[in-house]
């Protein structure tokens, strides 16, 4: 039996003032008022529905993505938030980290926001180039981003993390350089650079844009990336940079194999009992959501993880990490014994696509380039080459 693992809350918010050509997240274009009276009472409903009687582990991060969940009031979130301390009991030292669309950037609700607990800010910033940001679909400019940014700090928040996207349309290298140059100017703790690519069933998929080559977009990576230490800026995961102790808690914990509270609109969530990992995830639909929430038919699909499957689905978390990790976490997160991991290590090895001290497991530098080669390794035997792209294999630098 696995022994008891973190605990995480994820909430989802559906709504966006505009769908962005790229997103393959569940976002929907706002028609009208937000339900958020409504919508804040479903999030409640469905929490109570997820929780287990006499749940011990304490929270130690709730991230409240979307979506663009600034649409919502800080009454709106502070509502939720006590709802939760009131139900759940909450780590001393608690992130909770609220995602905020510079376009939807507002003084007082920064406020109230922090006020009612937000400790941390993670704005879709994407680019400061104004030609890629139309490109992309954003209802933001440039200096949009750095107003939100000082608006952030004005509020209180002593945590910022900032999305930026590499490989746009027509980007070039200088580009992309002064992309992260920028962001490093406004000194947030935390930054997000992750590589766009063209998700199915989105715009761009269906009609792409003209997209930098992979040798080029490895180029803009490898720069951006040593602008990033040069400021002083740690890679942690593929796409995660953060000064000293600013890694983020929420991410971690997906990334360690923790377990994580999912509620909302399409929300996934992860727990770990005597019956296995069960996966649940939400009616993706806002409406259907509503209607449903609290309820067994507020479940799109719930399924207990298959024993096959547990080794691929922690190493495509773990091996995101540069730290890698040990045989041992393995072994506690899933409950196998390390001894299943022995034949996809020792092929990796011999591929020369994982390194290994005495302590952990971790990509080499060829298999940081091709994870997703590595990561196939770890595939259950029965699956075939052409399903490997249904199990959400993704290559570094992607999101």
């Amino acid at each position: 039996m696995p022994v008891p693992v973190p605990l995480s809350l994820y909430v989802h918010f559906p709504w966006c003032v505009r769908k962005c050509p790229y997103c393959d997240f569940n976002s929907h274009a706002v028609r009208g008022e937000i339900p958020e009276t409504d919508y804040i009472a479903a999030l409640i409903r469905d929490l109570d529905f997820e929780l287990r009687k006499h749940e011990s582990r304490p929270l130690f991060s709730i991230f409240l993505g979307g979506g663009t969940p600034s649409l919502f009031s800080g009454k709106a979130v502070g509502c939720l938030l006590d709802a939760c301390a009131k139900r759940l009991r909450f780590a001393p030292d608690i992130e909770i980290t609220l995602e905020a669309n510079p376009g939807t950037a507002d003084a007082g609700n920064f406020c109230n926001y922090r006020a009612a607990g937000v400790n941390r800010l993670s704005i879709g910033v994407q680019s400061f180039n104004e030609k890629h940001l139309k490109a992309l679909g954003r209802i933001h400019g440039p200096e949009d981003a750095r107003r939100a940014v000082d608006l952030a700090r004005r509020a209180g928040f002593t945590n910022i993390n900032l999305d930026l996207m590499f490989a746009l349309p027509e980007q070039t290298l200088s580009e992309a350089e002064r992309d992260v140059r920028a962001a490093c100017a406004l000194a947030p703790e935390h930054l997000s650079y992750y590589h766009l690519t063209l998700e199915p069933h989105t715009e761009f998929h269906a009609h792409p844009p003209c997209l930098p080559d992979a040798d080029l977009a490895w180029t803009l990576q490898e720069h951006g990336e040593r602008i990033l230490a040069d400021h002083g800026y740690g890679q942690y995961e593929v796409s995660a940079y953060a000064r000293t102790d600013r890694r983020c808690r929420h991410n971690l914990n997906y990334w360690e194999f923790g377990d994580y509270l999912g509620i909302g609109a399409g929300a996934h969530g992860k727990r770990t009992d005597t019956g296995g990992i069960e996966r649940r995830a939400r009616q993706r639909h806002p409406q259907r959501f509503l209607e449903h929430a609290g309820t067994p038919a507020g479940l799109q699909e719930s399924r207990i993880v298959a024993s096959a499957e547990l080794p691929f689905e922690f190493c495509m978390n773990a091996l995101r990490l540069r730290a890698g990790f040990r045989v041992a976490e393995f072994e506690q997160r899933t409950g196998l014994p390390g001894s299943v991991l022995h034949p996809a290590l020792n092929n990796a090895h011999r591929h020369g696509l994982l390194e290994e001290d005495e302590s952990r497991v971790r990509a080499s530098a060829l298999g940081w380039r091709h994870l997703n080669t590595l990561l196939t390794l770890f595939l259950p035997a029965d699956v075939p080459p052409s399903a490997h792209a249904d199990y959400g294999v993704k290559a570094a630098g992607q999101r």
